[in-house]
């Protein structure tokens, strides 16, 4: 026997059991997101290594170790998109829709990262993210978080998550920040692991972010961020938890909060749950007005945000197992004896073409009526259609609700939409 093969390690299926699930969180995604007026652009899986280099920062964990890159057969260096802005500014600076203009766009798909899989985190991962250029003020700031926190009441989680926001400043006030962290680590640096030592020189701001207990605890007491802010930065800081307050968005000030990326200026943001153990951030964003224009550009202000979906679909199963998707129809079509067979293949094409939003399943297979009935059950349908010879001589249909106890009924093959539309209803 030939040896099975399997997925590769932290690229995981999804499978028919969650995937309603999926379906249901993209199309809640695709809704709200529409209702602000946002466009969807798409890009290509493979970029330019280059792109991410100059974007995310060569000293950041994803270039040094985590980015799938390769040489193709031209010897150009390419790589699998680890995130989707840069690739959105890529395509915005190519096709001419950043400078000068105002755009709101959003994505979807696939990304890649050579880490560590856990829970709600692999290797080939899907991401939902928000971009918006054009627009300086805190105002878009405001919208881009308020769109974020919709999506929560969509989903039915308000409850579960919380806001976090900060300010990184200009990039001259955080250099002056980062050598003031610097100077406070370096003195420290005993009590910093082997990879906040690392990025002490290289990139101190992430040595904020370090989830180790021991590291947090040796932070204690260091600079503020928010207390090395430029005037203007402080302002638009100050005028965006002000709006957010109008807005009845309860938020937390976190000064520790960094971003991985090298690109974040000013506005940053996460949304975190305590509901999935230590995977906690859901969500998070922020500005970045200086990407376009470093990425060959002209100067463009830039705020978004992004969050991975399978984060997101583990937080709704943990939190409501109950309301899982599971079934694949909403009518079964049963049928016994070769003439009924032929006649079920006529009443469930004409149930589509009448009812196209409901799902028709069609047995197939043989089987007596018990076994018919049990696959019913078993795809969650509520309704079975029961056709036998006298149904089909007699263009009848017989109705047999499966889940709410009413009793089966027979009717006529043309009033049958509007009586399952009842039924159903």
């Amino acid at each position: 026997m030939a040896k099975t093969i399997q997925a590769i390690r932290g690229m995981n299926d999804c499978l028919p059991e969650v995937s309603g699930t999926w379906q249901q969180v993209e199309a809640t995604l695709r809704q709200v997101v529409a209702n602000y007026g946002y466009q969807e652009i798409r890009t290509p899986i493979v970029e330019s290594t280059d792109l991410f280099k100059r974007s995310i920062g060569e000293v950041t964990d994803i270039v040094e170790k985590e980015m799938y890159t390769f040489e193709d057969r031209n010897g150009d260096s390419l790589t699998l998109r680890p995130e989707g802005t840069a690739s959105c500014v890529r395509a915005g600076n190519e096709h001419g829709l950043l400078y000068n203009q105002q755009q709101r766009l959003w994505y979807m798909g696939p990304m890649f990262r050579h880490e560590r899989p856990q829970k709600g985190r692999y290797r080939q991962f899907h991401q939902f993210g928000v971009e918006t250029y054009g627009m300086t003020g805190p105002d878009i700031d405001v919208e881009v978080i308020l769109l974020s926190a919709r999506l929560w009441k969509a989903f039915g989680i308000a409850e579960h998550v919380k806001l976090e926001i900060n300010s990184l400043g200009s990039n001259e006030a955080r250099q002056a920040y980062r050598d003031a962290l610097i100077d406070f680590l370096k003195a420290r640096a005993d009590q910093l692991d082997e990879d906040s030592r690392r990025r002490m020189e290289s990139n101190p701001l992430r040595v904020l972010d370090s989830k180790n207990p021991d590291v947090q605890k040796a932070l204690e007491g260091a600079p503020s961020l928010l207390d090395h802010l430029d005037e203007e930065s402080a302002q638009h800081f100050s005028l965006l938890c002000e709006r957010l307050t109008q807005a009845g968005i309860e938020y937390v000030v976190n000064p520790r909060l960094v971003r991985g990326l090298d690109y974040y200026n000013r506005t940053v943001f996460e949304w975190v749950t305590d509901s999935l153990g230590s995977q906690g951030t859901v969500c998070a964003g922020g500005r970045y007005d200086g990407l376009v224009e470093q990425l060959g550009g002209k100067s463009t202000p830039a705020v978004g945000f992004a969050m991975g979906i399978e984060r997101l679909v583990l937080l709704l199963t943990t939190l409501k197992a109950d309301e899982q998707i599971t079934s694949s129809a909403d009518v079964y079509v049963t049928a016994l004896g070769d003439d009924a067979t032929a006649y079920a293949v006529e009443v469930a094409e004409q149930l589509r073409d009448a009812m196209p939003e409901t799902r028709v399943m069609m047995h197939c297979g043989g089987g007596n009526m018990k076994k018919q009935l049990k696959r019913a059950d078993k795809t969650g349908a509520g309704i079975a259609l029961l056709l036998g010879s006298e149904e089909a001589q007699q263009r009848q249909v017989t109705i047999k609700p499966l889940r709410d106890g009413q009793e089966q009924r027979t009717v006529a093959l043309a009033d049958l939409p509007g009586v399952l539309a009842q039924v159903l209803d």
